[in-house]
């Protein structure tokens, strides 16, 4: 797939596209909280590991610490709520769906 036809897409659905310094190569996409790291390839856009949650500039993983879910970046902590946690499984669902190609 063609790369913008992509990022037309991704905006159209809704996904706030951004580029940060410290991932010159790779593009954010961003929603509800949640954010994944997009990679361009001789095939289109693919995501880069898994998408977490936005904690200032950076992405938190989703982790467990002391037997609770939570998302971490570094020593920074955000609870991983059901309502995180489901906001984070629609924003994967929805943006696998856009990088896929239409039939």
């Amino acid at each position: 797939m063609d790369p913008a036809e992509q990022l037309q897409r991704l905006d159209i659905a809704g996904f706030e596209i951004q580029t940060f310094d410290r991932f010159p190569r790779s593009v954010g996409v961003l929603r509800d909280g949640c954010i994944a790291l997009l990679d361009v390839t001789p095939n289109g856009l693919r995501m880069i590991g898994t998408p977490g949650w936005r904690m200032g500039e950076v992405m938190g993983v989703l982790t467990e610490v002391e037997g609770r879910q939570v998302f971490q970046s570094k020593s920074e902590i955000v609870e991983a709520t059901p309502e995180r946690l489901e906001s984070l499984r629609r924003f994967r669902a929805d943006l696998e769906n856009q990088l896929t190609p239409s039939a």
